[in-house]
């Protein structure tokens, strides 16, 4: 076969049915009935665009005044970002570097990254990749200092209710999204990777977004594909290598007033493993006059009364392991994703109301396509204020040192409701949890 006869969308029709049922049966986690599986909203490449144009474009932070630009062509072109800060005038030239990777059968475009900056907070930069006039960018910075505003949106997929989820994140003017794993659930099927990276191009190309793994971003195979997330790190570098991590899979980094944290649920975490030792080391590192919030995400979460996700290692084993680091420095709120509902937490320590821990929050109910999980525990444990099985995202907005606001917005009915609401006080301020 061709290479562009893979390109074909029945080509591609026909293996994402293969790959939804290869990935029913090995998927990394069954612990629970899932509902039928919806379908994708697969988004095909513009047939105006020539095979050497950017497509797939977003960006990602890189210290507090730089960002990294990484979109994928079809065929070479130049690693190169031309900015500015007027529309059409680029000023600046930097090129990067080009890499690609291979998944049993499938090969994937020329994946290009540049690192532009030093650059200016809160302003807006035009740009362009690979010289093309054909389709230009602009981007926004974060402030220098607080407030900002969080975009939060886990376990995202590609379907109707994506849609409407980005369609409604894309009018909270937010300044950074965080996404706490599972992005494209392509499920081993790579063309579904490139149909998201279309899908979510006009939010990702104008404010960084900021992302851990998932259970989806696995993609293991015993001896057919041995090596675990090869598109994952392949497509979305994160900046582990400015937190002083060795792994892409759990990094740190600032923005304004606020230290946030991307932990690998699918990676090793007890102990002795380099991640708890980095978390550690990263922790102890936190001036918290600098950075009086922190923010934590997981995928898999350590507090959970949906009946979806019970007692799996990734949660018991990481909670163990890693909850009283997090408790100790006083960390503000933990998001998780992998349940796909909705439930907000009370600030809770080794599964008690402590009012100096943090507050969990479980988001994984950004538009998956495995539907909702609407089964609860019941009676509602007392630590869990509230909960619901509906899509939808969260907007986490830092107003000063002291005080923060988090709303939760439901999407099911295509229309953006607040589901729920909290108004933070940040620890490093209480003097009753100062360290």
């Amino acid at each position: 076969m061709t290479d562009s006869q893979r390109k074909t969308p029945s080509y591609t029709a026909a293996l994402t049915i293969a790959a939804i049922a290869f990935a029913s049966l090995f998927c990394s986690v069954l612990s629970y009935r899932r509902p039928p599986p919806r379908p994708n909203v697969i988004v095909p490449r513009r047939l105006d665009l020539e095979s050497d144009a950017p497509e797939q474009v977003h960006i990602s932070l890189v210290g507090v005044d730089k960002m990294r630009i990484t979109w994928i062509t079809e065929d070479s072109a130049p690693a190169l970002v031309e900015y500015g800060t007027s529309p059409g005038v680029y000023a600046n030239a930097v090129n990067g570097t080009t890499s690609s990777y291979k998944y049993t059968l499938y090969k994937s475009g020329d994946i290009h990254e540049v690192t532009i900056g030093p650059l200016n907070p809160d302003t807006t930069y035009y740009y362009r990749c690979s010289s093309n006039s054909v389709k230009t960018f602009s981007f926004k910075t974060p402030p220098a200092k607080l407030p900002i505003k969080f975009a939060v949106v886990g376990d995202l997929g590609q379907t109707e209710w994506t849609k409407t989820t980005l369609e409604h994140v894309a009018k909270s003017a937010y300044d950074v999204l965080i996404l706490p794993g599972d992005l494209a659930y392509a499920d081993f099927l790579q063309p579904l990777w490139d149909s998201f990276g279309r899908l979510v191009e006009p939010l990702a190309s104008q404010r960084p977004w900021m992302v851990t793994q998932g259970n989806h971003e696995v993609e293991h195979i015993p001896v057919v594909h041995p090596e675990p997330f090869t598109a994952y790190n392949a497509r979305w570098h994160m900046p582990f290598e400015q937190s002083s991590s060795t792994s892409n899979l759990y990094y740190s980094f600032d923005t304004a007033g606020v230290h946030v944290i991307m932990l690998g649920s699918y990676t090793d975490f007890d102990t002795d493993s380099a991640q708890y030792k980095w978390l550690e080391a990263d922790l102890k590192k936190i001036d918290r006059s600098k950075t009086p919030w922190i923010v934590v995400l997981i995928h898999a979460p350590w507090y959970n009364s949906n009946t979806a996700h019970q007692g799996e290692k990734q949660s018991v084993g990481m909670k163990a392991s890693m909850e009283a680091l997090l408790y100790q420095a006083r960390v503000d709120v933990v998001f998780a994703g992998h349940v796909h509902a909705y439930e907000r937490f009370t600030r809770v320590y080794d599964g008690k109301a402590n009012n100096c821990a943090p507050v969990y929050i479980n988001i994984g109910d950004g538009g998956n396509r495995e539907g909702l999980a609407k089964k609860y525990i019941d009676p509602k444990p007392t630590i869990s204020v509230f909960r619901e099985a509906s899509f939808g995202h969260g907007q986490f907005e830092v107003s000063d040192a002291t005080h923060a606001q988090w709303t939760w917005h439901r999407n099911d009915d295509d229309v953006a409701v607040v589901g729920d609401s909290f108004s933070f006080t940040s620890l490093s301020s209480d003097p009753a949890c100062r360290i």
